[in-house]
Formats: structure tokens, C-alpha cells, sequence
């Protein structure tokens, strides 16, 4: 059984765990003061192009949005996602037992643009109501569609116009850094947005999302909400080593480069087979359209997620490539669906 259910199936990248053995018994602070973190942060500040951010490093993806949405918002206001968005749909509630409302939009294609956020801040109004005052999205998005440098500028445009904080998801930055459609650095994130989150649980790493604050605003004092929502980590190196291993010489945007290799030749094949596409990605998600019975078939031998019925016979499923993805499993995987189709 060979899964393609996510990115996270396999443990840890070999240059990560080279890394933690050789430097297992050296002693250093704790709590993220250690060198190794102090030296991962040097090394992202330079890669966002700007020393004026704060930047914490945090165990998983759930747990950064958590901490940061709680910090960043009042508690009457509430934050606008696409109604595919992981918050919404994937963290069990966690920014609502936070009090803070997550205010869905449907659109088609996972991302969230300026007429959408503004129906949202139009139809909200007076004490009666909460208050929109963060746009949430994510790149990837959910369903694996990359956002373009223009519509970016558009929300940060928009959210700048209309006090509102612009905040992105990254768990899955890699695969969008990049993509064959992308045109977005760290660079533009830092002055686009007023928080991110680079991902690596997802990117080859055992756990860590890197949270960066570029307004000022949200700075102060933010240590506090990470203490008391369980965040800070009394063995911050493990975080620290994982994120200098992955930036210190770009094998973060190498194992980006190897998972979206992997998904494409996924997609090519499935569409070389006739099959369609439930979405077009250029990340490392795919979503091929296939009858129930051929995907009862794959399942004995294959594990994936089914994504959503799509009529009586037919569903879309999701397959996920990783940094360890086999280029020999995925050829194998369209191997036997062409098998299947005749």
C-alpha cells in the first residue's frame, strides 16, 4: 500500500536528521533562545529581505493559526475565509473556541479576491453584529491553486484601504514558492502581508511552522499569547535545526521543486489516460475525477483521501506528493489506472 493521502506520511529529510544526531549532545538554552533557532531566524529575515520582522517558530499548523488569530484580533471581531479554508473546515473549531467567528465565503476556485472580502465587510454592520477584521487565506490554497503576485496586491491593497489585517496560511509554501505559475518571493510576502506562516511540517521537516509578524501592531508583547497556549517549546532547537537545515542552502525550495515534479507528472498522466480534473493545480496536490469503481480499485493498493462526489457514479479523490515521494511509485500509480481503464 503506497500513500499519496498526504505530505506528511514519511518522517523526517535525511540532511534534518543528520543534523539533529550531530548536534544531539551539545548543550544550549532552551525555550528558542538556543543558537541554532537564533541562526534560523537570521537566515529567514534574510530571505524576506527585512530585519524588522518578528519571527516565532511553533510545533504545527493548527496550533500557529490558533495563537496567532487569538493574539491579532479584539474579541467581538471575526475573521473572512474561503469556505475551503483550513480553518473552517480542518482545525475542529479551534479559532471559534477562541470567540472569534470564522466568516465562510463560497468561490470556486479556493481563492479569496477583493469582491468577496467586501460583500463580507458591506454585509457586516453595527454592534449588532461581529466585526470582520482578518482575511485569512492560504497558498496553496486547499484545493491546490496557487495565488498570483497581482491578487495579492489587490487584498493587501484592499485590507491596508480598510483596516483590516491580511494574514496567510503557509503550510504548503514550498510547493507554491515553487510552482510553475508562481511569481510571489518572501520577499513580497513580507510587505504584502501582515502575518504569514512558513510551513515544514509538510516540507520535509519532523514538525515546525515559522510564524512571521511584519505589522508592528501585532508585535508587542506576543511571547505571552505563545507561552500561554501550550507554544512555547522548552527544546526550541529541534524547531531551530530543522529550519536552518531547510534554508541554509535552499533545500526548502529543492524539496518544493521534487514534490510538485512529482504531482506533475501525476497530472500529465492522468490526463495522457483521458480522466478529467476536478481543479487544475500546479502544487503538489492533484484532483483526478474517477468512476467509483475504479476507485475502489486503486484502493487496494493505494491510500488517498476522496475529496467529494461528484454525481452517482463518479467522485474526485486527492493525491498529495511529498519530499520522499518515488518518481517509480507515481509512474506505477498510472500504470495500473491505465490498466484499469481498459
Amino acid at each position: 500500500m503506497y500513500s499519496f493521502k498526504n505530505d506528511y506520511s514519511e518522517g523526517v529529510h535525511p540532511n534534518i536528521l543528520k543534523a539533529l544526531v550531530e548536534t544531539n549532545l551539545i548543550q544550549q538554552p532552551g525555550y528558542g533562545e538556543d543558537e541554532y533557532t537564533l541562526n534560523a531566524i537570521d537566515i529567514l529575515k534574510s530571505k524576506i529581505k527585512r530585519e524588522d520582522i518578528d519571527i516565532h517558530l511553533l510545533v504545527g499548523g493548527t496550533q500557529t493559526n490558533l495563537i496567532a488569530i487569538s493574539a491579532f484580533l479584539r474579541p467581538y471581531e471575526a475573521v473572512i475565509s474561503a469556505a475551503t479554508g483550513h480553518i473552517f473546515v480542518n482545525e475542529t473549531g479551534a479559532i471559534e473556541a477562541t470567540g472569534h467567528k470564522v466568516i465562510p465565503v463560497e468561490v470556486n476556485d479556493g481563492k479569496l479576491r477583493v469582491e468577496n472580502v467586501k460583500n463580507v465587510v458591506d454585509s457586516h454592520s453595527g454592534v449588532h453584529m461581529v466585526k470582520p477584521k482578518l482575511v485569512y487565506i492560504s497558498n496553496p490554497t486547499e484545493i491546490g491553486t496557487i495565488y498570483k503576485k497581482s491578487e495579492i496586491e489587490e487584498l493587501s491593497r484592499y485590507c491596508k484601504e480598510n483596516d483590516l489585517l491580511f494574514y496567510m496560511d503557509g503550510a504548503r509554501l514550498a510547493s507554491a514558492l515553487t510552482s510553475e505559475e508562481n511569481d510571489l518571493t518572501l520577499a513580497d510576502y513580507g510587505q504584502l502581508l501582515d502575518s504569514f506562516y512558513i510551513g515544514a511540517t509538510k516540507h520535509g521537516a519532523l514538525f515546525g511552522e515559522a510564524l512571521v509578524l511584519c505589522n508592528d501592531s501585532l508585535k508587542k508583547e506576543f511571547g505571552f499569547n505563545i507561552k500561554q497556549k501550550g507554544g512555547l517549546l522548552a527544546k526550541g532547537r529541534a524547531l531551530g535545526i530543522q529550519f536552518y537545515e531547510l534554508f541554509k542552502n535552499d533545500l526548502y525550495l529543492e524539496i518544493g521543486k521534487h514534490e510538485n515534479k512529482m504531482a506533475k507528472i501525476l497530472n500529465d498522466g492522468i490526463k495522457d489516460a483521458e480522466f478529467d480534473l476536478f481543479i487544475d493545480s500546479s502544487s503538489n496536490q492533484v484532483f483526478p475525477i474517477f468512476s467509483n469503481e475504479i476507485i475502489e480499485e486503486l484502493e487496494k493498493s493505494y491510500s488517498f483521501y476522496r475529496w467529494t462526489k461528484i454525481d452517482e457514479n463518479n467522485s474526485a479523490i486527492r493525491l498529495v506528493t511529498s519530499w520522499a515521494t518515488l518518481e517509480t511509485e507515481v509512474l506505477k500509480f498510472i500504470e495500473t489506472l491505465k490498466n484499469l481503464k481498459k
